[in-house]
């Protein structure tokens, strides 16, 4: 049997790890959204008498949303939560918000706890355009809407005060943009290519002059804490707030009360 030339075999080598490394990039763009939406679900339906109800889209679906009403003239928080959370898990931080005289509205996602449907960033944009409809209809302005989000869900909120939806913004742990997450967790892809859905807070951060709170874990292992520094300083008008000890999943909750109180005062028209 003849033996292989090296330069033959070198190339050989290289078209295999060529083909490997498509393939790799074909398997990452495909399954991408099953990483990125993990979509917790219900386990029941959820109550209807603790602020809970549907909220019909667009070709007949539809999400749940968690509404507390605000008093007479009080600004509502609109919340996003993570990719890791559902409706069901806002409960408490809306009572909190509550008690502190604000009203509270989140929606759930696509495809996330008892919500049909699957999650995409276009199909998330329209669930919380939807829901800030009804909050419009029901007699909140813009200018006593709050925008907040947590992790995934700052992208969701950087995109609803693009669009004129609030007069404030909370991101609590936010980052730059999806394709930077995936480059950081995945240097060796393409990923600002492969990235389907995109969230591009660092793109839009300039154009929004809207007075911005953020708040990001010193620890944050899953989005860096430079990360929330650096897309703080995209904003013209923001403040950002590091919490010592705190990761990514417990940064609300380190401090006990202190940081949610801190999101209510700022809220409330405080800087």
């Amino acid at each position: 049997m003849p033996r292989l030339r090296p330069r033959r075999m070198l190339l050989i080598l290289c078209s295999l790890l060529a083909i490997l490394y498509v393939g790799v990039c074909a398997a990452m763009f495909f399954l991408q959204r099953s990483l990125l939406y993990p979509a917790p679900k219900a386990p029941i339906p959820l109550p209807r008498n603790q602020g809970f109800d549907e909220l019909a889209l667009e070709g007949g679906a539809y999400v749940d949303i968690l509404h507390l009403p605000a008093p007479e003239g009080a600004p509502t928080v609109v919340h996003f939560h993570g990719n890791g959370e559902q409706l069901l898990d806002q409960l408490d931080l809306g009572a909190v918000f509550h008690q502190h005289g604000l009203g509270f509205l989140a929606v759930e996602y696509p495809g996330y706890g008892a919500s049909p449907g699957q999650p995409t960033e276009a199909g998330i944009y329209a669930a919380a355009e939807a829901a800030l409809a009804r909050l419009r209809q029901q007699g909140v302005p813009p200018e006593r809407t709050v925008l907040s989000g947590r992790s995934l869900g700052t992208g969701v909120a950087v995109e609803m005060a693009r669009r004129g939806h609030g007069s404030r913004v909370m991101l609590v742990s936010p980052y730059t943009s999806i394709a930077d997450i995936g480059a950081l967790m995945l240097p060796f892809l393409p990923t600002s290519w492969l990235a389907r859905d995109r969230f591009d807070s660092w793109a839009k951060a300039p154009a929004l002059s809207l007075p911005v709170l953020v708040i990001h874990g010193e620890e944050d292992t899953l989005i860096p804490v430079d990360m929330g520094r650096r897309l703080g300083a995209r904003f013209p008008h923001a403040t950002v707030e590091t919490v010592p000890g705190a990761g990514h999943n417990d940064v609300l909750e380190r401090s006990g009360p202190e940081r949610v109180r801190r999101m209510a005062a700022f809220a409330l028209g405080g800087r």
